[in-house]
């Protein structure tokens, strides 16, 4: 009998541990309706915004600009891959992923287009009208720079340095297409390889190819003696 009880003892057990409470699943999808409305809600809040404004959202390596235009849409200048090998409309307007970007910076392939708040700023805090404290310049009136920025969609030519997201928002808002990024970059750049340091690196550079060759031709001796001349009077 006693193997009879255990038995009995043992499938009762199981038969409890698999018992679920009724009111664990009725708690179960209530946490999942909750998580559900809780992603559906905006992520910013739009009556932060005002037509015309200047939207900023800094990145890790750079800052990304926008205009924004009323309801939940901003424009702005972005580096895209995709037109280039698709005119389907429904592709191009999705969200510009990392890589379309990136590929787009190398083909030199950019559009101006209209995405809503959560495209446009990807998670990221946004700033709103920063740059009014950068620029030297008044901003323009709220529905003149909208309508400016309404006006410069479609594909431009895209350069990273001297024509990029900055530049169309500068233009939009003050009148001016300048960029402070590129700015700060080419001063870093100018440091780095502008330097009297670097002119002399550069010369003992060219005297250890020519040693290194064992000649001296006009082919040699020309470079050798003027890249560490020019970076000299640069520096």
């Amino acid at each position: 009998m006693f193997p009879l009880h255990l038995l009995t003892v043992f499938f009762i057990g199981s038969s409890v541990e698999g018992h679920e409470d009724p009111r664990e699943d009725e708690e179960g999808w209530e946490e999942k309706r909750r998580e559900g409305e809780d992603s559906r809600r905006p992520m910013y809040d739009l009556s932060l915004y005002k037509r015309g404004d200047l939207l900023e959202v800094p990145k890790t390596l750079f800052t990304h600009f926008g205009i924004y235009l009323g309801n939940n849409r901003v424009a702005h200048l972005i580096p895209d891959i995709v037109p280039l090998f698709s005119t389907n409309k429904d592709i191009i307007s999705e969200m510009v992923t990392n890589d379309r970007l990136i590929m787009g910076v190398i083909a030199k392939q950019a559009s101006v287009r209209v995405d809503t708040v959560e495209d446009f700023a990807y998670g990221s805090k946004i700033l709103v009208n920063h740059m009014d404290h950068v620029c030297s310049q008044p901003a323009l009136d709220a529905e003149e720079v909208a309508q400016g920025a309404e006006k410069l969609l479609g594909d431009v030519a895209y350069s990273l340095l001297w024509f990029n997201c900055e530049h169309y928002v500068m233009y939009c808002r003050y009148g001016t297409a300048i960029s402070f990024q590129t700015y700060q970059f080419c001063k870093a750049v100018r440091k780095i390889f502008c330097s009297r340091k670097c002119a002399l690196l550069s010369a003992l550079t060219g005297m250890g190819i020519m040693s290194y060759l064992g000649s001296v031709t006009p082919l040699t001796t020309l470079p050798t003696i003027l890249t560490p001349f020019l970076i000299w009077m640069a520096s």
